[in-house]
């Protein structure tokens, strides 16, 4: 690819294609994120409808699909497709009819959790996850069942792939009180953008107006191969730096080594956003992490300090797009505290999470994975209805 560039323009559109055809025609359910469908499957009693989000065949779907999804050039994540595969595995053993653990529910909760831990080597991150996102109207109850999910995943994590940081270590501090700028900077604009595009999320997830709405119900597939190649386009333009989860860019960028482009947030939102029209599987999780380290980029430019606090910014902005997009702060500022290794900032992350997370309920009231679960419900209980014989008179 570094050397024919060009060949995005053919392999982005053609994987692309290809992915969404298979998620339609063999792998059913394993559409978009995977963390809307665990939300849904929890919140059903039906066992039916669960096993439309949840099974052996949707997990192992999802990692042959989020994979291609990703060699593809698609800006994609692991987490949403660790979330639904968590969950499958654990939905599997509420199957039992003796010696069950745990209710279907709590399992499939506990599952979700691990799929989170597992796929960013963060346990605490996990545990919010499941207590914030998945319980968010409910109760939590399955504290022992998730605490023995995430040690097993990470247990597991640790055997494969050894005890690593996701972004390694950021020893990157802010000063008081002066460091109180970059929280309310990060804070406002990270709501604000976050709070917007999840709400542009939500309303694609519904249809897009006009021509290109019709284009994308009647011919998914082209539809699919379409945002391919506007995917391909803005790499090249990019010089490549929009291509997958965007990790090795914010890495870069956390280490001081290379600089992110003013339009790289711009950049990076359009191609997740055609990620998502598209409806291949992956998730937007991971690729938003990187959209919040261009945001801290950019503010780094205007407020006034030295270079050795650009850092610092960075890992705020990351929390901030999260904490909005997600309207989950107290797992974001968890995850991203977990994955640069760097307690020094707990109290700036806590502060600008809860500063996003406030603006961002103004502007999008509905949070993200929720709003797109519950019409995922209701989908799979009229699918279950239409099928439904007829009962005898």
């Amino acid at each position: 690819m570094q050397e024919r560039p060009w060949l995005t323009l053919l392999i982005a559109p053609a994987g692309f294609a290809a992915m969404a055809w298979l998620s339609r025609r063999l792998f059913p359910g394993t559409e978009g994120s995977g963390i809307p469908q665990a939300i849904a499957a929890s919140l059903s009693d039906d066992g039916a409808v669960r096993r439309q989000f949840l099974s052996f065949r949707i997990a192992l779907g999802k990692v042959v699909l989020t994979l291609g999804g990703l060699l593809s050039g698609a800006s994609i994540g692991r987490e949403g497709p660790s979330v639904q595969i968590g969950a499958s595995v654990m939905h599997m053993l509420a199957g039992r009819k003796r010696s069950r653990i745990a209710s279907s529910r709590d399992l499939i909760v506990a599952g979700s959790g691990a799929g989170i831990a597992a796929a960013f080597n963060t346990p605490l991150g996990g545990i919010m996850f499941a207590i914030e996102e998945m319980c968010r109207h409910r109760a939590f109850r399955a504290n022992s069942t998730t605490l023995t999910a995430v040690i097993f995943a990470g247990l597991m994590s640790l055997a494969v792939l050894g005890n690593y940081t996701y972004f390694g270590r950021t020893p990157a501090a802010l000063a008081w009180p002066g460091g109180l700028w970059p929280v309310l900077a990060c804070g406002f604009a990270g709501g604000l953008l976050g709070g917007g595009f999840s709400r542009l999320l939500i309303a694609s997830a519904r249809g897009l107006p006009g021509k290109l709405g019709l284009f994308a119900l009647s011919r998914p597939v082209a539809f699919a191969a379409a945002c391919g190649l506007a995917t391909g386009v803005i790499g090249l333009l990019s010089g490549g730096m929009t291509y997958g989860t965007g990790y090795a860019e914010s890495k870069a960028a956390l280490e001081g080594s290379a600089t992110l482009p003013v339009l790289f947030m711009v950049a990076k939102l359009a191609v997740i956003w055609l990620a998502f029209v598209s409806r291949i599987p992956g998730g937007v999780f991971a690729p938003a992490l990187a959209v919040g380290a261009g945001l801290g980029s950019d503010i780094a430019l205007l407020l006034p300090g030295e270079a050795d606090a650009n850092a610092a910014v960075l890992v705020l902005g990351m929390v901030a797009f999260l904490a909005a997009m997600t309207q989950s702060p107290i797992t974001s500022f968890v995850i991203v505290m977990e994955m640069t290794a760097n307690h020094q900032m707990l109290l700036p992350l806590m502060a600008t999470a809860v500063v996003a997370h406030g603006i961002s309920r103004s502007v999008a009231p509905v949070p993200l994975y929720h709003a797109l679960a519950y019409p995922a419900l209701r989908k799979a209980e009229g699918r279950l209805h239409r099928v439904a014989p007829p009962s005898a008179t």
